[in-house]
């Protein structure tokens, strides 16, 4: 990774407030040297899952210590970073005000980066030389879609879910089965004293390398109404669906576009049945998932997705500070 030619290497201070994870992350030429991060969950586990409203207020609480504790003994930023979309309306307005804000009390630049992007640029934290162009499976609790990534700034979808994302389905069966939210862990955790075989469950894989979950839930409620007492083999069949719908779509347009890389990002990528049925489905090609902690939202990816794509993000002119969020802007509609 390089910076601008004739520039001085950026120190780019990242913030990330898409839904209920605080974080921020300071770049210095390209690389990583410190990241924060305050997750929320246990606030909105009571309410089977993430409240808006108490969101927002959280992030605007805990933005500047956290950024404070960050910069301590840091070098001065040069730009500021933040997620503008998608995302809850009001955490992406907690956190563009606050990276605005920093901005114009520094004169520095604010840039705005798209959520997703940061998801999909995301393996090259751990592995800089993971080269374009690749494939990307992005899994997560509000999105589950293949993407041809084919530069820093180019990007194209080749599918989606049709309905419910793979991380809510995984979320929603870990709440009817008393595992609690969020339920993504537990629920691979119980899978494994579980027996697959007996069960069958409907594949999330549809046509034109789509996905649809509904069905896949609703398939599993009717199954613990039969079965209430047989979680953990619930839970392996649930798993081992979901996992295999998503590899098999992920192979199929792998052959589609001839992609030699494949990388699998978002929180649900952490799932070890995923990573398996991945392993098993595309078995030639060079596969590769963010570090645990940079599968999960976090600023690290906004940051990087912010030095990769300098060169468009910045305005021509100097920056009036004027911003916007955009909670469903996709990454083709960035540049």
């Amino acid at each position: 990774m390089q910076a601008q030619k004739n520039d001085i290497s950026p120190i780019i201070l990242a913030v990330e407030t898409s839904c209920d994870e605080t974080a921020c992350a300071l770049l210095v030429a390209g690389r990583v040297v410190g990241e924060k991060i305050y997750s929320q969950w246990r606030r909105h586990s009571a309410f089977g899952g993430v409240v808006p409203e108490l969101a927002s207020r959280d992030h605007t609480r805990r933005l500047l210590p956290l950024v404070a504790d960050l910069l301590q003994d840091a070098p001065t930023p040069t730009h500021f970073a933040y997620t503008r979309g998608p995302g809850l309306s009001g955490a992406l307005l907690a956190g563009a005000t606050f990276a605005n804000a920093m901005a114009f009390a520094r004169n520095v630049p604010a840039i705005a980066v798209n959520h997703l992007t940061g998801h999909l640029l995301s393996p090259r934290l751990s592995r800089p030389d993971f080269a374009f162009p690749y494939l990307a499976l992005l899994v997560s609790g509000g999105h589950t879609q293949l993407w041809h990534v084919k530069t820093a700034t180019e990007f194209h979808l080749l599918g989606k879910t049709l309905d419910d994302a793979a991380g809510e389905a995984f979320d929603k069966t870990a709440i009817l089965l008393g595992l609690g939210y969020p339920g993504g862990a537990a629920l691979e955790k119980l899978a494994t004293q579980g027996e697959v075989g007996e069960f069958t469950l409907p594949c999330p894989a549809q046509k034109d390398f789509n996905f649809s979950f509904s069905g896949l839930k609703t398939a599993v409620r009717r199954l613990h109404e039969k079965h209430p007492h047989r979680h953990a083999d619930i839970a392996a069949t649930f798993q081992q669906a979901a996992a295999v719908g998503l590899a098999k779509q992920t192979a199929n347009a792998t052959r589609e576009i001839a992609a030699e890389r494949i990388a699998i990002v978002g929180g649900v990528a952490q799932n070890a049945a995923i990573w398996a049925q991945m392993r098993t489905y595309c078995p030639e090609a060079d596969l590769h998932r963010p570090l645990p902690s940079h599968c999960s939202d976090n600023a690290a990816m906004i940051a990087l997705a912010a030095f990769l794509q300098l060169d468009k993000t910045l305005p021509a002119t100097e920056p009036d500070y004027a911003f916007s969020v955009s909670p469903r802007w996709q990454p083709e509609q960035c540049f």
